[in-house]
């Protein structure tokens, strides 16, 4: 074995050693990179449905008018308790989070699946 060594270069063990850091490295960024975290992805989604409920909300609000959010009213059928009002957005907010974790944790739950089985092939 030292004579092996030995009769390598020093070119030839630097030469092998980033090939083995840089299969080590793919193998590692392909591992982190085809995987999602569900709570992440979750949490990332809830907070931007939960702002746009918010925003639209408040915006319809400050903009008034004589018939204030017509169409966004149409939430409250899926929303108990959401009105096109300061109230009624905070509600709208904690309903849009929920909703919004639960579909960004579907669908990093379901490509993670896809991933596990392509990775089977």
């Amino acid at each position: 074995m030292a004579d092996k060594i030995e009769s390598l270069s020093t070119k030839e063990i630097t030469n092998t050693t980033v090939m083995d850091k840089e299969i080590f490295e793919e193998e590692l960024i392909k591992h982190a990179v085809l995987r999602l975290n569900g709570n992440v992805s979750g949490i990332v989604t809830g907070i931007i449905a939960g702002l746009a409920i918010f925003v639209a909300t408040n915006w319809l609000v400050i903009k008034g008018g004589a018939d204030v959010g017509r169409h966004l009213i149409l939430l409250s059928q899926f929303f108990i308790g959401y009105s096109v009002t300061f109230v009624g957005s905070l509600i709208g907010m904690i309903y849009g989070f929920l909703t919004g974790y639960i579909i960004g944790f579907l669908i990093a739950w379901i490509y993670n699946k896809v991933v596990i089985l392509k990775e089977k092939r």
